[in-house]
């Protein structure tokens, strides 16, 4: 049987800190030869001129909330990898806290079963610890899966992971990537009912920051790092939201190199405290959105590598839930879709260069999760590749937000650089808001 044949032509493409003009030619899953110019030989090779664009690696979202099973009311994996991919999100990892909850070998596989029928994007999941299920997390075929995640604040069910004994014990136990979502729980719960005795369950959105504020984020995120030195555990902390949080961490050692590393997502890095006037719960997040001070140490943590990854932290709700008062208004939002195009605003902006936004979203996801040959546009790698129009602006509307909630942070927002074709696994899949049929999503494997 003869491979599938595509050429690109005339792209700007970026890797590894680089951009350069010429063509990549695509054999069946891989990409199979870069070169400044490649001549299509035989009339079974499809063309892509992607004059002007610029060409890079799929992204990897190394955190989403896809919702599914339990919560499909608000999102499944079938309609979020598919707005993913319109992002030039090619590649996700998912959270363990759905309904039931990843936290044994059975669930993680059931999930693994639903995204081999329905994910649009290459997929991987987390798994999920507790208080009592290390036999569990022992049982986990660490070449398989992408990593482990455990809440020490902010968890639904029986996911908050609060004795210390416990928590050091799985430090101790796994070689698994461990990730955490990092808020003091004692802290906001004084700091909520603080609040809920002076305003009831209406408490204006503007408090959300001050109730999960910068100490209980640094207050958790200090202790977690604490423990992985103590154990020698490898620790991803996820979503910063502080500035103070930053300087937890060191640029002064390779990526590949690193032990302790860290994440901020997109809504830290393009609201601050005072979009709540006009965004209310639309943007509650947990971490909270900070200051615009925050804000900015965050950006110069990201550039001056303190910060390895950038994600997106996607996690969708009904418009109506996020209706509802302060302490009954769901945390999360929808950002798959608007995340690469959020970012390439701010290259716009000149806030950060094209080549750090595909060191960040896409090199370094790979680095840290060894995920194999992806992340890079490389010979031999597969072809999930992102053509990119720097200058076709769009505005994010109704009528062309994917998500299965039908609502966006960004309604209104109009985006300079548009997504115009996404490759997966050497297959064209999404071109100009349109998907093909073509079914080529494939489980993520890992090099350990």
């Amino acid at each position: 049987m003869k491979l599938k044949r595509t050429l690109i032509k005339n792209a700007n493409i970026v890797n590894e800190g680089k951009v350069f003009s010429g063509d990549i030619l695509i054999e069946g899953e891989f990409i199979k030869q870069i070169d400044t110019s490649i001549s299509a030989k035989s009339a079974d090779v499809a063309i892509i001129d992607a004059e002007g664009k610029y060409v890079l690696p799929g992204a990897i979202d190394d955190q989403v909330h896809f919702r599914e099973p339990g919560l499909t009311h608000k999102a499944t994996i079938e309609t979020e990898s598919r707005a993913a991919l319109a992002g030039g999100i090619t590649s996700f990892i998912e959270m363990p806290n759905t309904n039931p909850q990843t936290t044994t070998v059975e669930k993680l596989e059931e999930k693994f079963e639903i995204a081999a029928k329905t994910s649009s994007a290459n997929y991987s999941f987390m798994f999920g610890g507790t208080n009592d299920n290390l036999d569990e997390i022992l049982k986990v075929d660490e070449t398989s899966v992408a990593g482990l995640k455990l809440f020490l604040g902010s968890s639904t069910g029986n996911m908050l992971v609060d004795d210390p004994k416990v928590l050091e014990k799985i430090f101790q136990n796994t070689n698994m990537v461990i990730s955490v979502h990092c808020e003091d729980e004692a802290t906001i719960r004084k700091n909520l009912k603080a609040h809920i005795e002076k305003f009831g369950d209406d408490i204006p959105i503007e408090k959300h920051p001050i109730i999960r504020s910068e100490e209980a984020c640094y207050l958790s995120s200090s202790t977690a790092i604490a423990l992985a030195k103590k154990t020698g555990a490898r620790l991803h902390v996820f979503h910063l939201s502080t500035g103070k949080e930053t300087n937890l961490f060191t640029n002064k050692i390779p990526l590949k190199d690193k032990k302790i590393t860290a994440e901020v997502c997109i809504h830290h890095l393009w609201f601050s405290d005072e979009d709540y006037k006009t965004k209310g719960t639309n943007i509650k997040w947990n971490p909270a959105v900070k200051t615009k001070t925050d804000r900015e140490q965050l950006w110069e943590a990201l550039l001056d590598d303190r910060i390895d990854v950038i994600a997106t932290d996607h996690a969708p709700h009904t418009i109506e839930e996020k209706k509802n008062v302060y302490t009954k208004a769901p945390s999360g939002g929808p950002l798959v879709q608007h995340a690469l195009p959020a970012m390439l605003e701010k290259h716009h902006e000149g806030k950060i260069s094209i080549e750090k936004i595909v060191e960040k979203m896409c090199h370094n996801p790979a680095i840290l999760f060894q995920v194999e040959r992806r992340g890079y546009i490389k010979e031999g790698y597969y072809a999930d590749l992102v053509l990119v129009d720097l200058n076709n602006p769009w505005t994010v509307k109704k009528d062309n937000i994917l998500y299965k909630c039908g609502w966006s942070p960004f309604e209104g927002t109009t985006f300079k650089s548009r997504i115009t074709h996404t490759i997966l696994n050497g297959s064209l899949v999404y071109h100009n808001f349109k998907f093909s049929e073509v079914k080529a999503a494939k489980r993520l494997t890992f090099n350990r």
